[in-house]
């Protein structure tokens, strides 16, 4: 892999398309993204960015941006201005194309002095999106953040199987971003399992009470609507939906999607999210009507 260290002027981007209703910024510590060879590489969205891969293959770049926390404290009282003017809060998506907790993070500490700037300056909410169980490292940094401002983290867990046929293996086990998870949850951090893209599931009512065990709520969805495109034409051009069919026909349909927000219903009422409503911290009701839970994850009238 090849790595690059460079300077970024400014490292709050202000969201539009999928996250325009999820946050006002996003913030990427890195640029590319090291699991990009194993399986959650496959199907990622980011991959199709000619501007952003300028060329690279998907997975075979890094670039470590090392001003991120500084570059953060030097925007943040322009940005949050704007985002509190023009959006109404000043929320934060950590990150929406790379992973913050890659295996080199914890070498060059990017992340953590990112989120160690934002303990200094907190955003009005901050939400955490990661693949990766060593998430759990910085359990105290998240724990302070979480009472700086409102603090969401996402954990993506797209099945319950960790190697598909024909593609390659997750680059972290679900047993371990389950455990991740639970000690989230337990540490007191609102804590969503973003099962999304969402992959063939080999027994959905044990994966979704495991799910309801570890997290607060979860968020479903397909590549279909979830990469960028309608119908999912950026995923179809990937090894991805072929391998999902052979395991179960059927499942790189969206009826797949909504099959399993029925199951996940039973056992998280109140707490399913779908597709970008999900992202958003808006949750179905017992109706199926998404409703908003106001930065807080609500379930039968109780502040969870």
């Amino acid at each position: 892999m090849q790595i690059d260290f460079v300077e970024i002027g400014n490292i709050l981007t202000r969201a539009g398309g999928f996250l325009k209703t999820v946050s006002s910024h996003s913030a990427q510590p890195y640029r590319g993204c090291s699991f990009g060879n194993s399986l959650c590489g496959v199907g990622c969205y980011v991959q199709h960015y000619a501007h952003l891969t300028r060329g690279r293959r998907w997975g075979g770049f890094l670039e470590v941006r090392r001003n991120a926390a500084d570059s953060y404290r030097r925007n943040y009282p322009r940005e949050r201005a704007w985002a509190r003017r023009s959006r109404g809060r000043f929320t934060i998506f950590l990150s929406s194309s790379t992973e913050p907790f890659l295996p080199q993070e914890f070498r060059y500490r990017i992340t953590r002095g990112l989120l160690e700037a934002m303990l200094e300056l907190p955003p009005d909410e901050l939400i955490v999106q990661t693949h990766s169980q060593r998430v759990v490292d910085y359990l105290g940094l998240l724990a302070g953040l979480g009472r700086a401002c409102r603090l969401r983290v996402h954990v993506s867990i797209e099945s319950d199987r960790d190697q598909f046929p024909g593609l390659p293996r997750s680059p972290n086990p679900v047993s371990g971003r389950l455990e991740a998870a639970k000690a989230l949850k337990a540490s007191g951090i609102q804590t969503v399992i973003t099962v999304a893209p969402l992959l063939p599931i080999r027994d959905p009512e044990r994966f979704f009470r495991r799910v309801a065990e570890c997290a607060h709520a979860v968020v479903i969805d397909h590549f279909i609507q979830g990469d960028g495109t309608p119908q999912g034409t950026r995923t179809a051009r990937t090894p991805l939906p072929a391998a999902m069919e052979a395991v179960l026909p059927g499942s790189s349909r969206l009826a797949y999607r909504d099959e399993m927000v029925r199951v996940a219903q039973r056992f998280l009422p109140g707490r399913v999210g779908v597709n970008v409503e999900g992202f958003a911290g808006r949750y179905l009701d017992q109706q199926g009507r998404s409703r908003i839970s106001g930065g807080m994850l609500v379930s039968r009238g109780v502040v969870l």
